[in-house]
């Protein structure tokens, strides 16, 4: 009995000295990593997610593309019926030739006033040339009338005469006057015309462009999701139809808590474990940081100014750039949750 005792008292120190040894070891081991590492669960994989919107309404005619599939940039995913908005291209195409009879018909019209201003100038000179004959006559005859060499009557024909022809180079010098004003209201005619040619061709590259947009086109090459339309629906201006996942926009955001944030820098080597595929482990490097909390920016921030303030840590997200493989890449998902380790060494 004696030695079974000392056998056992010396078992339990020798278990109590080995369990030390191992928390010794863990204990520095622990500390060894986490003063050279800031780690935090509190993060997960995010993408470049482009949402795909209707730019015009109308009923969906073709849907080129399932959902969960790979698509390229500017291919056409979904057609809308396009006949009205044909008709409204074609409206304006006939708005414009319009226009543009109405800029011929002006310019036919300032030929012709010009044609009457040329004729009217010289009506004018002709005018003018029988003005200075009577206006001779009547002077000569005013001084035969004065020694009787003429009759009163020849005097008052000669009158009649010189007078009658002034009133002709006076309605002369008018019409020619009118001619003239004809063809600058004709011109401006004419530039009315033309900016109408120009706003009948803002219309056609207006129905042009509303009718390219019933051609809905991926905005970025990458994965779609979200599918929100069918054959046959009737959709309007601004609705979401689905979304796209762009190609090589994965990244990580963690929030990390602001106590940890002194040791972490921009550049910094991070290691990033994925809770679904535990065994792979991606590369990255922190790219940049919030300019908020993470409460600050949520949708109903909280507010401590109650008079019963309670001091909580603040989670600050930062942006990890991560380098993963091909095959690792394309199982990865926005919104999967990881684990991000900084080393701060």
């Amino acid at each position: 009995m004696t030695t079974e005792k000392k056998k056992k008292n010396i078992v339990v120190p020798i278990i109590l000295g080995v369990l030390l040894i191992i928390g010794i070891i863990f204990g520095i081991t622990e500390w060894n990593y986490y003063s050279k590492h800031v780690d935090t669960d509190d993060a997960q994989i995010d993408g470049d997610i482009s949402p795909v919107v209707a730019r015009v309404g109308g009923y969906v005619k073709d849907i080129n593309f399932e959902e969960n599939t790979h698509v390229g940039e500017g291919q056409i995913l979904v057609k809308l019926d396009d006949n009205d908005y044909k008709v409204k291209l074609e409206q304006a195409q006939s708005g414009q030739k319009g226009a543009s009879a109405g800029v011929g018909v002006a310019q036919s019209q300032i030929i012709a006033t010009q044609a009457n201003t040329s004729t009217a100038k010289a009506n004018v000179a002709a005018a003018k040339v029988k003005l200075n004959l009577a206006n001779k006559d009547y002077a000569r005859y005013a001084n035969l009338v004065k020694d009787g060499s003429i009759t009163q009557q020849a005097f008052d024909q000669a009158k009649a005469t010189q007078e009658s022809a002034q009133a002709a180079y006076q309605a002369a010098v008018d019409q020619y006057n009118a001619a003239v004003k004809q063809v600058g209201t004709t011109q401006s005619q004419l530039a009315v015309s033309s900016n109408v040619i120009s706003q009948r061709q803002s219309d056609i590259d207006f129905a042009k462009l509303q009718l390219s947009y019933t051609d809905i086109k991926a905005p970025a090459s990458g994965i779609v999701s979200k599918k929100n339309v069918q054959k046959g629906q009737l959709v309007q201006p601004g609705q979401s139809l689905f979304s796209i996942v762009n190609d090589g926009s994965i990244y990580v955001t963690a929030n990390f808590k602001e106590t940890q944030l002194e040791k972490i820098k921009s550049g910094s080597k991070v290691e990033i474990e994925v809770d679904a595929y535990p065994e792979e482990k991606i590369q990255g490097e922190v790219y940049n940081f919030s300019p908020i909390t993470g409460a600050k920016g949520s949708l109903l921030p909280p507010d401590n100014a109650t008079g019963n303030f309670v001091k909580v840590v603040q989670r600050i997200p930062v942006k990890i750039k991560i380098h993963p493989s091909k095959e690792m890449l394309a199982k990865l998902r926005p919104g999967m949750s990881v684990k991000a380790s900084v080393s701060t060494n």
